[in-house]
């Protein structure tokens, strides 16, 4: 896999997830940010920060783009959210525009 085809997601605590592209894209937030014409560093460096998102959460945020492609491609399975979760997982997604 090719860099241009992944991109680096950094938590608060400074954990890195490198995941596909086409899977960061789920998210409208991101998706603005690696396409806007407005010269975003992220779209330069392919690495967005996260400094209100901690590292277990944004972890769950991967595993649900990844998620959320198998179902867009007709794989229907449950996405299992631990309930002491939700509350930061909300508040991400919302952020996220997920």
């Amino acid at each position: 896999m090719k860099k241009v085809d992944t991109v680096k997601l950094i938590s608060a605590e400074g954990m890195e997830f490198v995941i596909d592209k086409e899977a960061a894209m789920v998210s409208q937030t991101i998706r603005n940010m690696l396409t806007s014409p407005g010269g975003f560093a992220e779209a330069e460096h392919g690495e967005v920060t996260f400094p209100e998102i901690s590292a277990v959460i944004l972890e769950k945020i991967c595993q649900y783009f990844y998620w959320s492609l198998q179902y867009s491609r007709g794989k229907e399975t449950e996405f299992h959210i631990e309930p002491e979760l939700t509350l930061e997982l909300m508040m991400a997604a919302n952020y996220l525009h997920t």
